[in-house]
């Protein structure tokens, strides 16, 4: 069995001690084998933000595929921002800005929809788009097929379509024929598991909410998604659970289950 731990949307700089403690428990008890970190790492891409964040990742024991989010160039250092936007990023986190994990069950692949001209948009070019369909149409029968963005592929609240990743209605397409499963985003700090509808195949985004900063949205809570896939998972389904933050335990707790099959059109949400 494969455990994916998502975490999105931490923003180092606006964490909570105790949220932050907690997901460390969480991690240490359901040990899994990769952590995906999906953009907006910091609130305002400065050097201790970076090192604090590292510093966390680095305690949750596990491989990790990290991609950057708007929040993660600098703002008001318009120099850097202009000349090196990545270069606290990459000495924190690494140069490869659209890294790749593979394993016997998972091919994840890490795309950069940061641009250093955009404040908060994303958009992913065709050149992206291309390059992830090949390497998705090289993957094994056997690996869940996973594609990391910051921004998200699809919205469901009224008057969220301005945060919807430019291009993301040809990516979808291009990437569904090249056999992908899921689009993991975050961004707008809500989650959810969402089919995508008009594809050639089966296809889901997965969102993540913010895991450990005090700017939650709208009564959502701190989250992150735990995803297993393979022997210990149902024959051909992939399960993604979203674990929320309770105050009153102090500690992260399973509040909803999604079961999706990649050969079904649909998947059944179980609340806890």
């Amino acid at each position: 069995m494969s455990v994916l731990l998502q975490i999105s949307d931490p923003h180092f700089g606006t964490e909570q001690a105790a949220v932050v403690e907690a997901l460390v428990a969480l991690s240490q008890h359901q040990q899994p084998d990769l952590l995906v970190l999906s953009g907006d790492i910091t609130q305002r891409a400065r050097r201790a933000q970076f090192a604090a964040a590292r510093a966390f990742m680095d305690r949750l024991g596990a491989p990790l595929l990290a991609i950057a989010g708007n929040h993660d160039i600098p703002l008001f250092d318009l120099g850097q921002r202009l000349f090196h936007p990545y270069a606290r990023y990459s000495h924190a986190f690494g140069d490869e800005l659209e890294p790749v994990y593979g394993s016997r069950d998972l091919l994840v692949l890490g795309v950069n929809t940061t641009r250093w001209y955009r404040h908060k948009n994303g958009e992913v070019s065709l050149a992206q788009t291309e390059r992830v369909a090949r390497r998705l149409g090289s993957a094994e029968p056997e690996q869940l097929r996973v594609v990391v963005v910051h921004q998200p592929v699809a919205v469901l609240r009224a008057g969220e379509d301005h945060n919807l990743l430019r291009g993301h209605a040809g990516a979808q397409q291009r990437w569904a024929a090249a056999g992908c499963d899921l689009v993991m985003g975050g961004h707008i700090h809500l989650p959810y598991v969402t089919p995508l509808a008009g594809l050639a195949r089966p296809m889901w985004a997965v969102q993540a909410g913010t895991a450990v900063s005090k700017r939650v949205r709208d009564g959502a809570p701190n989250s992150v998604n735990l995803l297993r896939w393979g022997r210990h998972a149902p024959s051909g389904c992939c399960m993604i659970e979203q674990w929320d933050y309770a105050a009153s335990a102090q500690a992260f707790v399973c509040t909803r289950v999604t079961e999706v099959n990649p050969s079904r059109a649909a998947g059944v949400s179980v609340e806890s």
